[in-house]
C-alpha cells in the first residue's frame, strides 16, 4: 500500500500525530539480548519477530535458498525469488515480509564445515538460539544443544515442533511433520469451532502456529532471565499440540468435571447471553450483556425496558435457557440499522464491536492512534507496504518496528565482519554477570561434524 493509499483509508488517526513511520533504532527492553534465528514459515519467526520488535537483535540464519516463506504471497511487483536470474529489487513477498521485520539476514549452509563453524562462533555471544526443525536435524547437523551449550554454558536453547522434543517428554508423535491446521485439529480448537452441529471449522487465523510462536517467545525471555541469574543455560520447547490445547482450557475443564464433550458452539457462548454476533442491515456486530448492568442499558436502548424483569430474560440463566427468544429481539433491532448505527447506539454503555474486514480496520482511527500499522519501504521498485505494529505497549522502553525485512543474505557481511572483531549489538548494555560474555572455546572438531541431513521444518 502507497503512502498516499494509506492516507486515503485511514485519514483520521494519521492526522491526530501518531507516527505510523519506522521507529529508527532499537529501544524495547532486550535491547541487550541476541537472538539466532534459525527458524522458517511461520510460527518460529513470528515469534522471533515478537522479541525484535521488544529490541533483540535477531539474526536470521537462512540456508542458500532462503527461508521458505520468502516466495509466498502477496508479491510486490519488483519482486523474484532468491538465486532468480531475472533482476528485481526484491526477493520476499509480503508473508515473508509481515513477521521478518527487525531482523538481519545471514546466509550460512550448516552441512558446511566452514559455515558451522561460523555458527559456533556466533553462538558465542547469543543469548538464545531458536529453530523449528523436526527432532533430531539440528543434532545431525552438529549443531544441536549438547554441542551449542559446549561452546557456550548459558545458551538457551528453543524449539518449537510439532509434538514436543524428547528432552522434555516423549510423544508417540515426535517424529511427525505438523502444520497449523494439525495444531488446531489434535489441540481441540477446531472442534469446538464452527457452527453447531458441524464437524468443526479452522481458525481464519493460523493460530496453530501463532500462538506456539509467542509461548516460545515467552519461554526464551524467561530461560533467559533464568540463566542470568544462575549463569546456567537450558533447553526449552513448544509443542505446537500443547500450545493449542492450553488455549482450549475449556475443553479440559468441562470434560474433568462434568464429563462434557464440548463441541462447536457457533457464534455464541454456551452460558452467557446475550454474547453473540448479529447480522445488520450491512453485516455483523458483537453485543456482550450478560450482566445485569449491561443488560438493563441493552433493553432501554433498543426499546424493551420490559425484558428487565421478564422471567424469562430477567438473569443471564435465564436468558441462556431462551437463547432464541434473546437472538429474535435483538436481531430484528440490529438487522433494522446498520453497524456504525449499531455501534453509536451502544458504544460506551454495552460492550459492543463491529465485525471488521480489513477495509475495515484500515479505517479506523484506533489503529492508527495506537500504532498498530505500521509502513515500511522494500527494497526495490514497491512503493511502501504496511505492517502489524506491535501490541505490547511500554512507556519507557518502546518496543517497535524499526527495520524493514532484510534481502536474503543482506547482512552476512555486516555479522561475519562482528564474528571478527568480537562484536555483539548489546552486549555493551550489559552489566557485569548478566549474559554471555568472551569468546568461549570452539567445539571440538569431531562435535561440529557427523552425519548431515538437509533442514526440515517442522
Amino acid at each position: 500500500m502507497t503512502e498516499r493509499a494509506a492516507s486515503r483509508v485511514a485519514p483520521a488517526g494519521r492526522d491526530q500525530g501518531r507516527s505510523s513511520t519506522l521507529a529508527g533504532k532499537r529501544t524495547g527492553p532486550l535491547s541487550d539480548l541476541r537472538i539466532l534465528d534459525l527458524t522458517q514459515a511461520l510460527a518460529g519467526p513470528y515469534g522471533t519477530a515478537l522479541l525484535a520488535d521488544l529490541g533483540a537483535d535477531v539474526v536470521k540464519i537462512e540456508p542458500p535458498g532462503g527461508d521458505i516463506s520468502r516466495p509466498m504471497a502477496p508479491l510486490l511487483k519488483d519482486y523474484a525469488p532468491p538465486g532468480s536470474k531475472r533482476p528485481a529489487g526484491c526477493d520476499y513477498g509480503g508473508y515473508f515480509a509481515s513477521i521478518n521485520r527487525n531482523k538481519r539476514s545471514i546466509v550460512l549452509d550448516l552441512r558446511r564445515d566452514e559455515d558451522r563453524d561460523r555458527f559456533l562462533e556466533l553462538a558465542v555471544t547469543a543469548d538464545a538460539v531458536i529453530e523449528n526443525s523436526r527432532v533430531g536435524v539440528m543434532d545431525r547437523l552438529g549443531v544441536g544443544y549438547d554441542i551449542l551449550r559446549g561452546v557456550n554454558p548459558q545458551i538457551v536453547y528453543a524449539a518449537i515442533r510439532g509434538f514436543g522434543d524428547p528432552r522434555t517428554g516423549e510423544s508417540p508423535y515426535a517424529e511427525w511433520p505438523a502444520f497449523d491446521i494439525v495444531a488446531q485439529c489434535m489441540g481441540g480448537l477446531v472442534g469446538i469451532t464452527g457452527p453447531t452441529g458441524s464437524a468443526g471449522f479452522p481458525n481464519g487465523a493460523s493460530v496453530g502456529d501463532l500462538f506456539p510462536g509467542a509461548l516460545m517467545a515467552l519461554g526464551v525471555v524467561s530461560a533467559v532471565h533464568a540463566a542470568r541469574q544462575t549463569g546456567k543455560g537450558q533447553f526449552l520447547d513448544v509443542s505446537m499440540y500443547d500450545a493449542i490445547l492450553s488455549l482450549c482450557e475449556t475443553l479440559v475443564i468441562n470434560y474433568s468435571c462434568a464429563n462434557r464433550v464440548l463441541g462447536p458452539r457457533g457464534s455464541g457462548h454456551p452460558a452467557l447471553c446475550p454474547f453473540d454476533v448479529y447480522e445488520t442491515s450491512d453485516g455483523a456486530v458483537a453485543i456482550a450483556a450478560p450482566t445485569d448492568n449491561h443488560w438493563e442499558a441493552l433493553c432501554e436502548i433498543v426499546g424493551r425496558p420490559d425484558l428487565v424483569e421478564d422471567e424469562r430474560t430477567r438473569d443471564n440463566r435465564r436468558r441462556s435457557e431462551n437463547r432464541p427468544l434473546v437472538t429474535e429481539i435483538l436481531t430484528a433491532w440490529t438487522g433494522a440499522r446498520t453497524k456504525k448505527e449499531v455501534v453509536r447506539l451502544l458504544g460506551g454503555k454495552v460492550p459492543v464491536g463491529p465485525v471488521n474486514n480489513a477495509a475495515d480496520v484500515f479505517a479506523d482511527p484506533h489503529v492508527w492512534l495506537r500504532q498498530m500499522l505500521v509502513e515500511i519501504e522494500p527494497p526495490g521498485d514497491n512503493g511502501t507496504m504496511m505492517v502489524v505494529g506491535t501490541p505490547i505497549k511500554l512507556t519507557e522502553t518502546p518496543a517497535g518496528v524499526y527495520r524493514r525485512p532484510p534481502r536474503l543474505g543482506e547482512h552476512t557481511a555486516e555479522i561475519l565482519a562482528e564474528i571478527r572483531q568480537g562484536a555483539n549489538p548489546g552486549a555493551d548494555m550489559r552489566r557485569d554477570g548478566c549474559g554471555p560474555r568472551g569468546h568461549r572455546k570452539r567445539a571440538d572438531r569431531e562435535h561440529s561434524t557427523g552425519p548431515r541431513s538437509p533442514k526440515e521444518t517442522t
